[in-house]
């Protein structure tokens, strides 16, 4: 227990700090860190180096070279920089190395060296150059800070969605602020920087001074500035040798400290554990590293290598050209436990047995205790044990960990291609498949596509048979990255494993395989994403080539019509030009002449689509349509002659508005030219007559000649109308075989049954029972059942 307690720096009495190692570090750096550019990533995240000759006029013809490790010292990548001076450095949070040029052009790496973008932060930083630069982490994303050649700074606080913002200018500023950072309040990025005696508070548009409260008189300049890692506090170093710590915004100070050292101090950087009350800052020079906090004593530690610090969630890394150290305050739980005579319950089971077991056995004699949270502890620590092997070289801790969550940690081990890794945590914390194997299975297809030295045919096939049917790995989404790597063909063979069709249509069209998209689109019976292909086809394509493609396939040539019918029908005419398809074209002149105003173009239309029908060989609609322009003539003169409306009428309709309108004769000749028949023009005389309720006219017309039609219809027409009167006149005139129902129509139900009596018919006799409904008719119904009981006996 003493040895284990060995490395514990007391920090005033209520906390300890304790610094071990993480790797001995084996990486062989050709500089010292010093003349390197150097940016390490937070949650145990790599390390970057940039030899920076700009500063060395002797050797500025030297290429620099960016080489990037792991935390553990594993060498990642080597390659010889090749663009602009280098300002600052820095990692995203999805660890992309951001490189800031002199010129304001930030460059952006991956892990392993590959170029992923660029963007520039001005025209105005282009033209003053870039004299510091920040990049700094919030929850909105990674920004960058720029301080340029003409003391203004310009700042983005997410640069995947990049929107910059210069900072309003600090007034009487002629030189470099001595110290400057950012500060994240309130959802907005800020500016703090110090000039001489003076701090001032950059937003998006004021410049406001600031003074830090209890600060001791005497100060002339600050020299380094520190905000903590969750931006809630800030560290101020004076050039009289004090430290103020206090509130990120300068509202209250927690504690003070003076180290009695003037010099400026190469790095100063938090050091805090989430929900601890303890405060305290890690001060690095040269040869010497100093924890201060609020205490009147502070904890120093002999540096015998130049050093850089990273500050952590819960502590600080401290590496060097031979080591990586961990520095963090205790827990108070390790504190109870290891600390001299401690009867903490977690000290009296570590004394009486050290092993591990110890804790598994000792549960089963607690009551109600939940085993959960001691399972998902164990497999915590095997996942954290996995990931710090020196291999690996993420030295998480267990807050980090929690607080990076484990997808965020598979991301990274997938972005470090170290796919078996992750598969091997997700079977065992057993994640869902699409959250954890399918997804890393995905990341492992879009790295293979990019092994240009493996035919498409082997790649396609690798993948196929890693991934098979697996939820949740989209086929397309592995077609498009090779598609960007330039691999077409490999491409199109991996949709080939797709099963939606409406995954693989869009990225067949962006690869210009709008042919092989129309067939994948049919086959998918789709009609929105087979018009969404001809569509783009109608575009990309010339109107003959579009039209040669259609007649290959009927179900698109067939859609592309329905379309034109609504929307293009000049289209539609050109294509049932090209396949000579005359029937169509005549049906399209047919219904195009319904939309000509001037009865001239009508006809016009009406001709060219008869012709159509006789080269179609349809001489039944050739013949129709001639006979309607003979109708549309006709009804002019008409309208000429007698006024009133009478085009657009059907024959019909013409007929009737001539009889209505008293014009018999004109309406007999109309009839006669179209060849209507008579009893379809005695209907239609009959009905226009009712409806005038010109009986008188109806009676002559009746009596103008035996009816072809009989005389029934003359009775329901009356009846119709209501006029029982009329109707009788004509029951009488009905034939035999109608009479029964003539005179039911009209009420006459006692000589009805005298007639359907006569005629002996079953049929009639039930048909005047039926009607036989009310007090009066009961002799009438007798009779009828008399006649049916003689019948019966014959």
């Amino acid at each position: 227990m003493d040895c284990y307690t060995a490395n514990w720096n007391p920090l005033g009495d209520s906390a300890f700090y304790r610094k071990y190692e993480l790797y001995s570090m084996d990486w062989d750096l050709k500089e010292e860190l010093r003349d390197c550019l150097v940016a390490a990533a937070p949650y145990g995240g790599p390390i970057a180096l940039l030899r920076n000759p700009w500063r060395k006029e002797k050797v500025a013809s030297v290429r620099p070279i960016l080489e990037i490790y792991s935390a553990s010292g594993v060498p990642l990548v080597s390659l010889l920089w090749k663009s602009g001076p280098v300002v600052s450095m820095g990692w995203s949070a999805e660890e992309e190395l951001l490189c800031v040029q002199e010129d304001g052009a930030v460059l952006v790496y991956g892990l392993h060296g590959d170029f992923r973008r660029h963007f520039s932060m001005g025209n105005e930083v282009l033209q003053n150059r870039v004299l510091d630069a920040r990049i700094f982490h919030t929850e909105l994303g990674s920004g960058v800070a720029i301080l340029t050649g003409a003391h203004r700074f310009t700042l983005s606080a997410n640069v995947g969605d990049l929107k910059l913002r210069r900072m309003p200018e600090v007034p009487g500023l002629q030189s470099a602020p001595s110290c400057w950072t950012t500060l994240f309040q309130e959802r907005v990025a800020h500016i703090l920087l110090a000039v001489g005696p003076d701090l001032y508070l950059l937003d998006h548009a004021t410049c406001s001074a600031v003074t830090p409260p209890g600060l001791p008189p005497g100060v002339t300049s600050f020299l380094q500035m520190a905000v903590s890692f969750t931006y809630r506090q800030l560290a101020l170093f004076t050039d009289t040798g004090y430290i103020w710590m206090g509130t990120a915004s300068l509202t209250d100070k927690l504690c003070e400290f003076n180290c009695n050292i003037r010099a400026p101090p190469k790095q100063m950087v938090w050091c805090s554990r989430p929900r601890s009350k303890e405060r305290a800052v890690v001060v690095a020079w040269e040869r010497r590293l100093m924890v201060v906090g609020n205490a009147p004593e502070s904890i120093q530690f002999v540096l015998d290598e130049d050093s850089y610090l990273v500050p952590e969630l819960d502590g600080v890394r401290i590496f060097s050209r031979s080591t990586h150290e961990f520095l963090h305050e205790v827990p108070v739980a390790s504190e109870e436990i290891f600390k001299i005579a401690s009867m903490a319950p977690g000290a009296l089971l570590l004394e009486a047995q050290k092993e591990y077991e110890a804790a598994s056995f000792g549960k089963c004699f607690l009551d109600r205790f939940p085993p959960d949270s001691f399972v998902r502890m164990c497999q915590d620590l095997r996942v954290l044990n996995a990931v710090r092997d020196y291999h690996i070289g993420i030295p998480l801790t267990y807050s980090q960990y929690k607080q990076l969550t484990i997808q965020v940690l598979l991301d990274r081990l997938v972005l470090r291609r170290l796919y078996p890794l992750a598969i091997q945590i997700c079977e065992y914390l057993r994640l869902p498949e699409v959250q954890g194997i399918s997804r890393i299975l995905a990341h492992w297809a879009c790295y293979k596509v990019q092994q240009k030295d493996v035919s498409d045919e082997d790649v396609a096939r690798a993948i196929n048979q890693k991934l098979g049917d697996t939820p949740g790995v989209s086929y397309s989404d592995i077609a498009a990255r090779a598609y960007g790597c330039g691999r077409t063909e490999l491409a199109i063979k991996l949709l080939e494993y797709e099963p939606r069709s409406g995954e693989q249509v869009p990225l067949l069209l962006k690869m210009k395989r709008s042919k092989l998209a129309l067939s994948k689109a049919i086959e998918s019976g789709d009609t929105d994403l087979v018009f969404t292909v001809l569509l783009h086809l109608k575009n990309e394509l010339n109107r003959g080539d579009f039209f040669m493609t259609l007649r290959n396939q009927p179900m698109a040539l067939s859609l592309y019509r329905q379309f034109c019918k609504h929307q293009e029908l000049e289209t539609l005419k050109d294509l049932y030009n090209q396949d000579d398809n005359h029937q169509e074209l005549g049906s399209f002149h047919l219904r195009a002449s319904y939309t000509e105003e001037r009865i001239e173009g009508r006809v016009a239309a009406l001709q060219t689509a008869a012709d159509a029908f006789y080269k179609a060989k349809n001489e039944f609609s050739a013949k129709a349509t001639e006979d309607q322009m003979r109708l549309l003539r006709l009804q002019r003169r008409l309208e000429d002659d007698l006024g009133g409306h009478f085009l657009d009428l059907s024959l019909h309709d013409t007929v009737t508005t001539l009889i209505v309108g008293g014009h018999n004769k004109r309406a007999e000749q109309l009839a006669r030219d179209f060849r209507i028949p008579d009893k379809r023009l005695w209907w239609l005389k009959l009905t226009a007559l009712a409806d005038l309720e010109d009986w008188e006219e109806l009676e002559k017309f009746s009596k103008s000649k035996k009816s072809p039609i009989g005389y029934l219809p003359f009775v329901e027409i009356c009846m119709k109308q209501h006029n029982k009167y009329e109707a009788k006149k004509y029951a009488s005139r009905v034939g035999p075989e109608q009479k029964v129902k003539a005179l039911l129509l009209v009420g006459d139900i006692a000589q009805a049954a005298d007639v359907a009596i006569e005629h002996r018919n079953e049929a009639e006799l039930s048909l005047v029972l039926s009607h036989c409904t009310g007090a009066s008719d009961g002799a009438t119904a007798d009779k009828i059942q008399r006649a049916r009981a003689q019948a019966q006996k014959k």
